[in-house]
């Protein structure tokens, strides 16, 4: 089967309200993760690893911190090779008097840039979620099934449902229906606790999308999940694309791990899930990497071996540059740069970069954001 040419816009806009005070002053897809990672870093390393490497990066509101992240990360220069770039795309307000009114008001704000690269597949991805996927293996599937459009998709707690679009597949895997975040929503029929939730994924035929977004110009929503993806369930070849038969190198052949990491319970679960002895996220698979910035920090330190004084760290994750200075640090994930004094306990914690730790102090299942003392 030919390789089809393919360009990849990510969409990296949403001002994550649910995530506050951690987006007050940037970009959901910018809040730090992992103690060395900042969320946009595993769709972009999903991309990369896949060889799927034309990507753009849609943002807009607060953006300044994933712009500097992007260029510091990611930029590279065009001149070289025009089908490998990840370059960020600020809102440009090219149609119209706003913002993007949509996902799908994102896309067709940017138009211009599919028309330039001239692809045969134009994938649009969400930037707010931790996870590793082989994402040539989804544009083979969508090939296979010869869809105009793919939507990956993956189950959920049923609970959970309405905080996703729900889709209804046949046995051949095409979408018969697609419900934004219903209220009740339906229950997959061979999982009766479970429901099939869209991952904000999507593969497209170009000239498909390129006439879905005309079409949809002048609705009153402007957004794949609300009002696209729905209307076209009856008419078109739409298939679901099942991300638990993925399967990256390196990887367990089950157990996929894919958090949306949407609100602050749900950031704080996923950091701490790396704590673990063998986590469902390896970070240490060097056959799939996770890309992110390098700051030049220094080796990680922990000093002094006397009772009561002696810098530990147990189950946790620490960044490098970070000193403990006889504290004590567990079930925790630490960044970059970090210090730690003498009696301080952290634990049950996610502490961001160039946080520093005062003697004595006490903290427990906490988020503390960049650059605090306490």
């Amino acid at each position: 089967m030919p390789v089809p040419r393919s360009l990849t816009l990510v969409l990296a806009g949403g001002a994550g309200e649910r995530l506050q005070p951690l987006t007050r002053e940037r970009a959901k897809p910018a809040v730090p993760f992992g103690g060395r990672y900042r969320i946009i870093d595993f769709v972009l390393s999903n991309l990369w690893n896949s060889g799927l490497r034309s990507v753009y990066v849609l943002t807009q509101y607060k953006s300044q911190s994933l712009l500097d992240h992007i260029h510091s990360t990611w930029a590279m220069n065009r001149g070289l090779d025009r089908d490998q770039f990840v370059v960020p795309v600020p809102a440009q307000m090219r149609m119209g008097s706003g913002w993007f009114a949509g996902t799908a008001d994102a896309v067709l704000q940017n138009w211009s840039l599919v028309e330039d690269h001239g692809p045969d597949l134009v994938l649009v991805f969400g930037a707010d979620h931790i996870y590793k996927m082989d994402v040539k293996q989804m544009v083979n599937f969508h090939m296979e099934r010869r869809a105009l459009a793919t939507v990956a998709c993956i189950p959920v707690p049923l609970a959970e449902g309405k905080s996703f679009g729900i889709v209804s597949v046949d046995s051949k895997g095409r979408i018969a229906s697609f419900l934004e975040k219903p209220a009740n929503p339906p229950s997959m029929p061979d999982q009766p606790d479970r429901a099939l939730a869209s991952m904000g994924n999507y593969v497209f035929d170009a000239q498909f999308l390129q006439d879905l977004l005309i079409n949809n110009a002048e609705a009153p929503s402007h957004d794949f999940g609300k009002d696209i993806l729905p209307d076209l369930c009856a008419t078109a070849r739409l298939f679901a694309y099942d991300f638990n038969q993925n399967h990256v190198p390196g990887a367990p052949a089950d157990g996929q791990y894919w958090r949306d990491v949407g609100t602050i319970e749900a950031y704080y679960e996923a950091n701490l899930d790396l704590k673990a002895v063998t986590p469902q996220l390896d970070l240490y698979n060097k056959a799939w990497p996770i890309r992110s910035a390098g700051t030049g920090a220094a080796p990680t330190k922990f000093v002094f071996d006397e009772d009561g004084r002696r810098g530990m760290a147990v189950q946790s994750l620490v960044g490098g540059g970070t000193i403990l200075a006889g504290g004590y640090v567990k079930d925790s994930i630490v960044g970059r740069d970090c210090f730690v004094d003498a009696g301080a306990e952290v634990t049950g914690s996610v502490i961001f970069d160039g946080v520093r730790i005062g003697k004595g102090a006490r903290v427990h299942r906490a988020i503390v954001d960049k650059n605090f003392q306490l």
